[in-house]
């Protein structure tokens, strides 16, 4: 059987500082059940488990924190397994901020502001993750752009796919529903930069 993933790898994943919420790993089932249903949940399911991760969604607490490392792993898996596109990997993040109950609760207040957005970003990427920072660059709204940055936050070019989708459609719901938004990561530590930049327009 192909090996989706290295052992060594795992253990370098595992082993990165930073955790994250448990509804991070409960929207992944969501979006297979979504795509490919209750067989393709436990195709999955299959799959960690062969890598030495038990993946059972009764057992995740969405609010508690698990480590980031199980996160990447997982999302490298619903690629492979799936064939999935690198835009099929970003509605993962539409998909979770959609989801999220962080974010419903934000949007019940604020929805329409961008500013304030812009300054709540930080405060809701840290509900999320215990590592990295979240800065606001730049925002136009005349120009209808904004500029992401994350920095201190090393761990695998799949993740920049979720959080592509994941920022593009925020910006989405604090615009309007019929907002096209295109989110591009201009900068990546993975290609040599010293931190992820995002810029989104809409």
């Amino acid at each position: 059987m192909e090996e989706i993933i290295s052992q060594e790898e795992i253990s370098r994943l595992m082993n990165k500082k930073g955790e994250v919420r448990g509804i991070a790993l409960i929207n992944e089932n969501d979006f297979i059940i979504k795509e490919k249903g209750k067989e393709g949940l436990k195709k999955f399911e299959e799959a960690v488990a062969r890598l030495g991760i038990k993946k059972e969604e009764k057992e995740l607490n969405k609010w508690e924190f698990y480590p980031i490392g199980q996160e990447i792993i997982e999302l490298l898996v619903i690629k492979k397994i799936f064939n999935f596109s690198d835009d099929k990997m970003k509605e993962i993040g539409i998909l979770g901020s959609k989801l999220s109950y962080i974010v419903k609760l934000f949007f019940q207040y604020y929805m329409g502001s961008m500013n304030f957005l812009a300054q709540k970003a930080p405060e809701l990427w840290r509900k999320y993750y215990t590592v990295g920072d979240l800065v606001v660059e730049e925002i136009n709204e005349e120009k209808k752009y904004i500029i992401i940055d994350i920095k201190n936050f090393n761990f695998h070019p799949i993740h920049c796919l979720h959080l592509s989708g994941y920022f593009s459609n925020m910006v989405k719901m604090t615009a309007g529903t019929k907002t096209t938004v295109d989110c591009q990561e201009i900068k990546c530590v993975h290609r040599g930069d010293e931190y992820h930049q995002f810029l989104i327009k809409w």
